[in-house]
């Protein structure tokens, strides 16, 4: 019954568009309700890309079984063809009775909160409750890996120090050098970390073309791997060998030739010959040369070269692979940059409060999103009049993420009553010092400085007034001034033995009877 399943197909594509049409004119409030809607409209997508191609397969007939059932209702008696097909029916519901029927029409229908359907249980699963419906990224395990690593143990970060080093993998910022890295733990860390990226990608953006985003990203590394410009991953200096030339220090002491080391002292270097790590030094140096100095046969000569170009071969590999991990994680860091500075301001705003605080505001989050969910869609009187609720404010504090006013202890611990005016930026007013120490980098206080003729903005800190600018700059224009004329203007004077020095100081010895 191929005409029968076209049919079907050709309905079920039709009431997937729908589906689709219904919730893209849908613009839900809450982010978990977008979140829903959108993994939803990728669930439709992918179903009509699977039919889609079972469509064509029929359409193409390589079997001709199609071409077959359609002779056999064209020619010969109709109603033959059609009780026999009856028949066919009866007899696959004699033998399942308890077979569901698709009803197409409800399928893909929205259904309110009061029919039963949870909607949303499936986007509670998906996050975290760090990441608060894919707002912000939760690194917490990866932080306690990365500090567990060979290389990080002596150098302890913060969770908010590590947001920001966490796509960095080079020095001075990662302490991780290159032998270090090409160890399991460090591969099994990396892996993770471009995981749970590309997993959170996928979460929060499920209606984006990723997998062409991700094709882009191997195909720029291949180009930077076969050119060496991959950072870190560079051509490695050559190692000294054994024929390497030593350097033997500045040659005004006692050079120890095991462990590389100059003296000063010759009792010290004495004292440093009777030490444990010199006579390990020294056996180490001693094996190294009788095994320079040794000759091996043919037969042990070609084995030794093919392990090592074998060993290269792997460890070559090894590095490719942690390398593109390390360029993929670059690369999906930089497309999350909004998300990677909210969850750094997410961190910092929670370490101020107390842990009772944060459970509260989770439940706040979970408690509105039910509600958004549970409210029955109404007519725009009723969605209007929800929009437009005040918000109870009296001591016009600020808003937080949720549209809410800050409790009055955060507004005073961080100083938001206090105001600090900028003359330079226009007599603008900043609220709390944490902003007023912020805008002096900012692009509105440098460019009033510019305006003002001041060029070195960084010895300008604390520094409000226009005039008191003007009189500062005066001051450091003159006196690089007069250190320049000074400098050209200087009087050298020479003793009797031959030694050159400015004529103050010469004549400062000469009153102390020193010359």
């Amino acid at each position: 019954m191929l005409l029968e399943d076209q049919r079907f197909i050709h309905e079920d594509l039709e009431r997937l568009e729908q589906g689709i049409s219904d919730r893209v004119l849908d613009d839900p409030r809450h982010i978990r309700d977008r979140l829903n809607r959108d993994h939803q409209i990728s669930g439709f997508l992918d179903r009509i890309q699977q039919q889609s191609k079972r469509l064509l397969d029929i359409y193409k007939d390589t079997e001709g079984l199609r071409t077959k059932e359609i002779q056999s209702i064209s020619t010969g008696d109709p109603f033959d063809e059609f009780y026999k097909q009856l028949n066919e029916i009866k007899d696959f519901h004699r033998r399942y009775p308890n077979e569901p029927v698709e009803n197409l029409e409800r399928a893909y229908k929205r259904k309110a909160p009061s029919e039963g359907e949870s909607a949303t249980a499936d986007i509670d699963n998906l996050f975290t409750g760090e990441e608060a419906y894919g707002r912000f990224l939760d690194l917490t395990t990866l932080h306690e890996d990365y500090l567990n690593l060979p290389g990080v143990q002596s150098r302890r970060i913060t969770y908010l120090q590590y947001l920001n080093v966490f796509d960095q993998f080079t020095p001075p910022q990662c302490p991780i050098k290159r032998p270090e890295k090409t160890t399991d733990q460090y591969f099994s860390y990396v892996g993770r970390l471009a995981d749970y990226l590309e997993g959170f990608l996928r979460r929060t953006r499920p209606l984006d073309d990723l997998d062409k985003m991700f094709s882009s990203f191997d195909q720029d590394f291949e180009e930077a791997w076969a050119a060496k410009k991959v950072p870190g991953w560079g051509e490695e200096a050559p190692a000294a060998g054994p024929m390497a030339p030593v350097t033997e220090g500045t040659g005004e002491g006692i050079w120890c030739p095991d462990c590389a080391k100059e003296f000063k002292n010759d009792n010290v270097y004495k004292n440093h010959l009777s030490g444990k790590k010199h006579v390990k030094a020294a056996e180490a140096r001693a094996a190294k040369g009788s095994m320079t100095n040794g000759t091996a046969d043919g037969e042990a000569n070609s084995t030794f070269t093919s392990r090592t170009s074998a060993s290269s071969t792997a460890k070559d590999l090894k590095e490719r692979a942690i390398a593109e991990r390390e360029h993929r994680v670059r690369k999906l860091a930089l497309t999350m940059e909004t998300i990677r500075s909210d969850t750094r301001v997410n961190v910092e705003r929670k370490q101020g409060m107390t842990e009772r605080e944060r459970q509260q505001e989770l439940d706040a989050l979970f408690a509105d999103s039910a509600d958004t969910s549970l409210r029955p869609s109404g007519g725009d009187d009723e969605s209007d009049s929800s929009g437009d609720e005040k918000i109870y404010n009296p001591l016009k504090l600020p808003l937080a993420w949720d549209g809410k006013p800050i409790p009055y202890w955060l507004y005073k611990l961080h100083g938001l009553g206090v105001e600090f005016p900028c003359e330079i930026c226009g007599n603008f007013v900043y609220m709390g010092r944490r902003a007023f120490d912020k805008h002096f980098n900012e692009a509105r206080h440098i460019y009033g400085l510019k305006c003002l003729g001041i060029t070195n903005t960084t010895l300008f800190r604390e520094i409000t007034g226009i005039e008191d600018a003007l009189k500062l700059w005066d001051k450091i224009t003159r006196d690089k001034k007069k250190e320049k004329t000074g400098g050209e203007n200087v009087v050298q004077m020479e003793d009797a033995e031959g030694n050159v020095m400015p004529e103050k100081v010469y004549y400062d010895l000469q009153k102390q009877g020193l010359l």
